[in-house]
């Protein structure tokens, strides 16, 4: 089945639950399915698919409001290596769940576009026509995104809770 994979991770990271992440890329499927006539040809097929999701997500959902301080520190945290030792890969798996909770604490608006550019490599302009908002607000809520998440890291780091 096209984009699979992909629904499914991006429906993984939304719901950030296993079960429900199936659900979603099904319920996709079968809305894609069963509204096929209303894709029009020429225009972006993935972005349609996503949208699909994500609107399947939403509906689902109640009360997806939250606010977010933001920082203007502009500090980063990188940890490099080449060697794969245990020490090393121990690291990576620390900065991986890391990164997963911080992101699981994101605002679903800055989760799913921060997914949609990082993780999926859509386009400004993919993302926007997934999410039907304009591409300056794209780039903009990114930008957001990208300082919260940065400030979660920071706070984690840190040692604050």
């Amino acid at each position: 089945m096209p984009l699979f994979d992909q629904l499914y991770n991006f429906a993984h990271w939304l719901a950030q639950d296993r079960a429900e992440a199936e659900d979603l890329v099904q319920e996709t499927y079968v809305k894609a399915l069963r509204g096929f006539s209303s894709f029009q040809a020429g225009t972006n097929f993935r972005a349609w698919m996503y949208r699909i999701l994500r609107n399947s997500f939403l509906s689902s959902r109640t009360g997806l409001k939250a606010t977010v301080a933001f920082d203007e520190t502009d500090q980063e945290v990188a940890v490099q290596t080449d060697r794969a030792t245990p020490e090393n890969i121990l690291l990576r798996e620390a900065d991986r769940e890391m990164m997963q909770r911080a992101l699981a604490e994101l605002p679903v608006h800055f989760r799913e576009i921060l997914l949609l550019c990082e993780v999926e490599e859509m386009s400004y302009q993919e993302i926007s026509e997934t999410l039907t908002i304009p591409a300056g607000t794209v780039m903009s809520r990114l930008s957001r995104a990208r300082k919260a998440l940065r400030r979660i890291l920071q706070k984690t780091i840190a040692g604050k809770p």
